[in-house]
C-alpha cells in the first residue's frame, strides 16, 4: 500500500470476513506519507504482518519481497484499495489443491468506483488457452485476483522495468513453463475511479518492450510486431478519448455487463463490511 489510509481498512475487513480463516496477511507500506500504517495498526489482527519501508520502491519490488517474507503454500494478492469476497480464498485455493498441474488462477472481478457503483466486470479467461490465446494483445487474468503456488512465485520474480506491466510480462515470460486458468466466479471487487493515463500509456509502452523481447526469443516477430502496433494504436485513442474527458465510456468498453448475481453479492459484502470487526489476537 501507499498512501492508502482510505481504503486499507475496507480492503483488510475483507479478508477477515473470509471464508477461508487460516491466512497470513503481508502488508507492505511503501513509503506512505499519510496514517495508512496506523489504520493497519488500529485493527489489531494478530494474522497482519505490517513491513513499513521508508521510501517507495514500486509495485513489483515490493511483491517480491512479500513473497519472501511469506511463510504459506499458497499467495493470494490483491491491492489495497480493494476487496474480496468472502469466498475468494476458499474457492481459489481449493481449486489449487484438487489440481496438482495448476501454478496461478485468477477470478472474476467486478470494477467499482469510491461511491460504491458498480461498473462493469473484467473479462477472465477460464482455461490456461483462454488466457494465452491472444498474448500479443493481453491476458484476461486480471492481477488483484491471482492466486498461486508459493513455489511458482519464488521461481518467477516479477521484474520491476516494466512499469505497469510487470503482470503482463511475469505471463508472457511464463507462459510455455506454467499452467494458467481462471474462476468464473465474481471474487473481487476493483476499485477504478476513472482511466489514468500516467499509467495506462507507461504500461502501454512496456509492454509493447516486452512482446519485443519475446517474439525475438520464440520466433515470433511478425506477430510481436502486430502487438507492438496495437499498443501504439490503443494508447492513441487512449490520449484522446481520456484527454478530452471521454473517460466512462472508454472505461466500460473495456468491461463486461455486470450480472444481476454479482449485484446480489455486492450488496450482501457492503452490508458485511458496515459490521464492525472486533480485534483478533494481540
Amino acid at each position: 500500500m501507499r498512501n492508502s489510509a482510505p481504503t486499507v481498512a475496507e480492503a483488510v475487513r475483507s479478508l477477515q470476513l473470509q471464508v477461508l480463516q487460516d491466512w497470513e496477511l503481508i502488508l507492505i507500506d511503501d513509503g506512505s506519507t499519510d496514517d495508512s500504517s496506523a489504520v493497519v495498526e488500529e485493527l489489531r489482527d494478530k494474522r497482519i504482518r505490517l513491513v513499513r519501508e521508508p521510501v517507495s520502491a514500486g509495485l513489483a519490488i515490493r511483491l517480491n519481497q512479500a513473497v519472501r517474507l511469506s511463510k504459506g503454500e499458497f499467495i493470494a494478492r490483491m491491492d489495497a484499495d480493494d476487496v474480496c469476497f468472502p469466498e475468494r480464498l476458499a474457492q481459489q485455493v481449493g481449486r489449487l489443491r484438487r489440481d496438482p498441474g495448476l501454478d496461478l488462477i485468477g477470478c472474476g472481478a467486478v470494477v467499482f468506483n469510491s461511491d460504491r457503483e458498480l461498473i462493469g466486470e473484467l473479462p477472465v479467461g477460464l482455461t490456461h488457452e483462454d488466457i494465452v490465446a491472444r498474448r500479443f494483445v493481453g491476458f484476461p487474468l486480471p492481477h488483484p485476483t491471482w492466486c498461486g503456488r508459493a513455489a511458482w512465485f519464488r521461481q518467477n520474480p516479477y521484474d520491476s522495468k516494466p512499469t505497469y506491466a510487470e503482470d503482463h510480462e511475469l505471463l508472457l515470460r511464463t507462459l510455455h513453463a506454467s499452467n494458467f486458468a481462471g474462476l468464473d466466479s465474481v471474487l473481487l471487487g476493483y476499485r477504478q475511479d476513472r482511466l489514468n493515463l500516467r499509467k495506462i500509456l507507461p504500461g502501454r509502452a512496456a509492454l509493447a518492450q516486452s512482446f519485443w523481447r519475446y517474439g525475438i526469443q520464440r520466433g515470433q516477430l511478425p506477430s510481436a510486431l502486430r502487438g507492438m502496433a496495437g499498443q501504439l494504436l490503443k494508447g492513441a485513442v487512449d490520449l484522446v478519448t481520456i484527454g478530452i474527458g471521454i473517460n466512462q465510456p472508454m472505461q466500460k468498453t473495456r468491461l463486461n455487463p455486470v450480472r444481476g448475481s454479482t449485484i446480489l453479492q455486492w450488496n450482501s459484502l457492503q452490508e458485511m463490511l458496515r459490521v464492525r470487526i472486533p480485534p483478533i489476537g494481540g
